[in-house]
């Protein structure tokens, strides 16, 4: 299972009660304040790259500040509690609808503040409160509503309608092992591989309607949109490339625009299926749309290199 997107709650800690305590030979007011809760903080983790951690868990709680002591002594504070994201996770208040996003390793983000620690009678002495026999209750911590999205920060994506050849060729570029087969939809959720220092992600094959919700639909469309360059993949088996090639552009579109007018290549994939001649012919049809496009089959060692060259 890839999770991705998550709801939860985020809870500041309560401060610590103030103390009501007395000197026990002169008499005066001796409650020290407590101590403040902790607070919740999100922070970058560039080692994650799923929301998977989370699955099952709905709440997170900072731990709650130490009461005052007798002799004037405060409460210690809380700890704070820090929530490891991906970098690039966007975090959106459900009741405000703000967003705010996680991005590099020194991003530390408070999403829900510790409450201040309650105030021991010592602090309520005065010239005419010389033996005051009151505290002051603590605040309970920020409680906020969440909504947690995860978009893949990923060199190149590959894109194209399904069993257009996309996971085949990341595990031959990189080191992935993702599942293969000859039917559509094999490919479930987001896969990463790395090629030298580019991270290359393989995004769920589309189909007419995905923007709207048919097939695998947005599920995975967001991961595209933090991607440098796509890598449009198009089986050479298709009896209509051009169809094809607009079947994904226009989801695209309906999608996010600005994903659509991102850098593009064109990979006319499985040609070792096929003739010279009808490569050929798809190739000069393709290069039409994007004179950026190339020919390659996992089976072509050769293709495969000039690939990574490319791609470096």
């Amino acid at each position: 299972m890839f999770l991705d997107e998550i709801e939860i709650t985020v809870i500041g800690g309560t401060g610590g009660p103030g103390k009501i305590s007395f000197f026990p030979m002169k008499g005066g007011p001796s409650g020290g304040n407590g101590g403040a809760g902790g607070s919740v903080y999100v922070v970058a983790d560039a080692q994650m790259n799923s929301l998977n951690r989370y699955a099952g868990k709905h709440e997170f709680k900072a731990a709650h500040g130490e009461a005052g002591g007798k002799n004037r002594q405060e409460g210690a504070r809380a700890a704070d509690f820090e929530l490891a994201l991906p970098p690039g996770t966007t975090i959106i208040d459900l009741e405000t609808g703000s967003e705010t996003e996680v991005q590099g390793p020194d991003d530390r983000i408070l999403v829900a503040r510790g409450g201040r620690g309650g105030l021991g009678n010592e602090s309520f002495k005065s010239a005419t409160f010389q033996t005051p026999q009151k505290s002051e209750p603590p605040k309970t911590g920020q409680v906020r509503k969440l909504r947690i999205v995860m978009k893949l920060i990923a060199d190149y994506g590959l894109i194209g309608l399904p069993n257009g050849g996309k996971s085949s060729l990341l595990n031959e570029l990189t080191a992935a092992n993702v599942k293969t087969a000859n039917y559509p939809f094999t490919t479930l959720e987001p896969a990463l591989g790395v090629l030298g220092k580019k991270i290359i992600a393989d995004i769920p094959g589309l189909i007419e309607g995905a923007s709207g919700g048919k097939g695998l639909g947005i599920k995975f469309l967001k991961h595209i949109e933090k991607t440098g360059l796509l890598i449009h993949c198009i089986s050479i088996e298709s009896d209509n490339i051009i169809r094809d090639y607009e079947t994904v552009m226009n989801e695209l579109r309906e999608y996010n625009p600005k994903v659509a007018e991102k850098e593009q290549i064109i990979l006319l994939t499985k040609i070792d299926l096929a003739s010279n001649e009808e490569i050929e012919k798809k190739l000069k049809q393709l290069k039409k749309l994007n004179p950026q496009t190339y020919a390659v089959s996992i089976h072509d060692l050769d293709a495969i290199e000039r690939l990574k060259k490319l791609l470096s």
